[in-house]
Order: C-alpha cells, then sequence, then structure tokens
C-alpha cells in the first residue's frame, strides 16, 4: 500500500499523542480517513518507519540516500571529454565515480552532448611479415588457379564449449567514431571438436571426429551422395590435416583440386578471415547458445539442428564473398580484412 505524505504525518502525531500506542493509531487513523471495518490502515512496522524517518531526518518520507541527479552542465560535459580521451577503455562508471557525478548524468553526455558509442574490441591473430607475404601470395595463386565456376567445400574445425563462448562484453572503447582498433594476441593452440565443409550448394557436417575416419567414413558418402562432380576442397594447415597419411588420402580424392599447406594451392597460416567457414562458425555459435545446452548430448543436437536450419542464400552468399575477400587482401598488403572484422560489407 502507498500511502499518502498527510496520512503518514497523522500516524506520527496520533503515535506520540497516543502514549507511543500503535493500536491507538490504527484505530484513530480509520476513523479520520474513514476506512471501512475491513479496510487496509497502516501496520506496525510502517508506522515504526515514519516515526524514525521523522525522528532522524524531520519528515516523514524517507529521502533517497543516493548521489542526487547531476545537471549535465558544459563544464561536466568538457570533463567528461577530457576523461574519455585520456582514458577510452576505461567503462562508463568508473569515469562517472572519477568526476564525482551520477551514471545517469554520464550516460546521458555521452549519448547526447559528446554523441559517444562504446565499440567492442576485435581480438585477431597475430601477423608475422613472413604471415603478410604469404597471404599475398596465396590469393594471387587463387585468382589465377581457381576457375569462376569452381565448386569449392570449405572445411573448419571449431570447439565449442559447453559453457558458452567467450564473452567480450567488457571489451570497449569509447569514442564519436569506431577506431576500427584491433587487439592482436599469439594463437597458441586449437581444440577442436566439430568439423562442417561448406559450399554453395549446401554444408557436410557437423561431424565429431578424428580427422581420418572422417574423411573417410563422412565426408567421402555425403559427397558421392551429392553427385556433384568435380569439387575442389578447402583446408587449413592444422596438423592433423597436413599429415602424411591425411594428404595422401585428399590428393587421391580431390586429384589437382586440393587447397591445402602442401596442396594443389598453398593455403596460408592465420587465415580465418579468408575463408567462409569463419561466417559458419560466428554465426552457428550464436544461434547454438542462444538454446543454452546443458550437456554434451544436447550440445551436439542443437548443433545438428541449427545446422539443418541454414538457407542455402546464405551459403552462397558467403561463397560469393570469397573472391572479394582476396582482392582486398592483395590489396592491402596481406593484412587482417578490417571490413570483414567489423562487419561493414
Amino acid at each position: 500500500m502507498r500511502w499518502t505524505s498527510e496520512q503518514r504525518a497523522f500516524a506520527v502525531k496520533t503515535y506520540f499523542s497516543n502514549n507511543h500506542s500503535y493500536v491507538a493509531v490504527q484505530r484513530a487513523f480509520r476513523t479520520h480517513f474513514r476506512i471501512k471495518p475491513r479496510g487496509l490502515v497502516p501496520d506496525q512496522k510502517s508506522i515504526v518507519l515514519w516515526v524514525e524517518n521523522f525522528s532522524t531526518t524531520g519528515s516523514v518520507v524517507k529521502k533517497s540516500s543516493g548521489r542526487q541527479r547531476t545537471i549535465t552542465m558544459q563544464e561536466n560535459v568538457e570533463a567528461v571529454q577530457q576523461s574519455i580521451l585520456r582514458s577510452p577503455r576505461c567503462s562508463a562508471c568508473k569515469h562517472a565515480f572519477a568526476l564525482d557525478i551520477s551514471n545517469r548524468s554520464m550516460c546521458r553526455i555521452l549519448h547526447e552532448h559528446l554523441h559517444f558509442h562504446s565499440y567492442k574490441m576485435v581480438v585477431v591473430q597475430e601477423l608475422s611479415p613472413h604471415d603478410l607475404q604469404n597471404r599475398i601470395m596465396v590469393c594471387e595463386t587463387l585468382l589465377e588457379t581457381l576457375p569462376p565456376d569452381a565448386l569449392v567445400f570449405f572445411s573448419d574445425e571449431a570447439h565449442f564449449h559447453l559453457s558458452g563462448y567467450v564473452n567480450k562484453q567488457n571489451m570497449r572503447y569509447w569514442s564519436g567514431n569506431n577506431p576500427r582498433d584491433l587487439h592482436e594476441r599469439p594463437l597458441h593452440s586449437d581444440k577442436v571438436t566439430v568439423w562442417c565443409a561448406l559450399s554453395r550448394v549446401g554444408i557436410i557436417g557437423p561431424y565429431f571426429f578424428r580427422y581420418m575416419d572422417m574423411i573417410k567414413n563422412f565426408f567421402e558418402p555425403a559427397l558421392e551422395e551429392m553427385h556433384l562432380g568435380n569439387v575442389w576442397f578447402q583446408q587449413d594447415g592444422a596438423t592433423a590435416h597436413t599429415a602424411r597419411a591425411s594428404m595422401t588420402l585428399l590428393r587421391a580424392k580431390f586429384p589437382g583440386w586440393l587447397i591445402s599447406l602442401r596442396g594443389d594451392i598453398p593455403w596460408a597460416a592465420h587465415s580465418p578471415d579468408r575463408t567462409p567457414c569463419d561466417f559458419l562458425w560466428g554465426y552457428l555459435k550464436a544461434e547454438v547458445f542462444e538454446h543454452h545446452p546443458t550437456n554434451l548430448i544436447q550440445l551436439k543436437n542443437v548443433i545438428w539442428q541449427e545446422v539443418a536450419q541454414i538457407l542455402v542464400r546464405m551459403l552462397e552468399r558467403a561463397e560469393g564473398n570469397f573472391r572479394k575477400w582476396l582482392h582486398q587482401c592483395t590489396e592491402n598488403g596481406g593484412h587482417n580484412l578490417q571490413d570483414i572484422l567489423f562487419k561493414t560489407i
């Protein structure tokens, strides 16, 4: 029940004039405000709270203990701007605390006055000068060698954690425009659990695997069922992919049409930004973890379900962008493709 200031003041006044009797307050309250016999009156807890507030603050209304609202004056706007420019990676709450203004005023200044937005950091593979040259060479070779109508199955693996994926929500950069800031980190090790092969005609997979068994017992039979004729096959340079036994098997299956480290057309290391599978894993993980699987069986079932629902037009668009990415990689000197990383195309 929300009581008015008049009702609270009457209850406090009656409490002191009736020898601190709560029952007397309730009876007088019912009579004065003409409340029906079964109508609500203040309980003892409410009366005690109003009396305590009056004794300590001189008011029957509890005053807010929080910081008062800060007016977004020009000096505050300038102070926020200078603070953000000095430390753009600090959170808005930390800036507000340091400047002694409310969080709400901080957000209002950032958005309405400075027109700043928070941008996520993007973690990418660190590239050496040798990597840059390799990426350019491979892009040029693919553009010269790969026929325009070639049907390519791009393959890759990804590790799906039951607990979800890495949360980068707190990796922000406050600025008036996107600084397109990359946070480069070395790649230590790959943890592989799920394999898929993507092409413009469909996806083969997912497969939870050992690589050799997957190629012989899953990928080859699935490919034969599709009756596609000659196809190209792409894989990255993971050790399981380029082992002697794996390469022997793949060369026999794709004679002259193997895109891989030590294949017919090389594939540069540290280049996940140039394969359509990068689109697949980003999209698939976002969809899979919306289901919040609680065990490995549920996780695998959800992966199967979401892969089956991917539309062919999405695959066609992903492969259609592949040659565009090759051209962009050669034009920017082999560096990471920021238009892809920041999703501006």
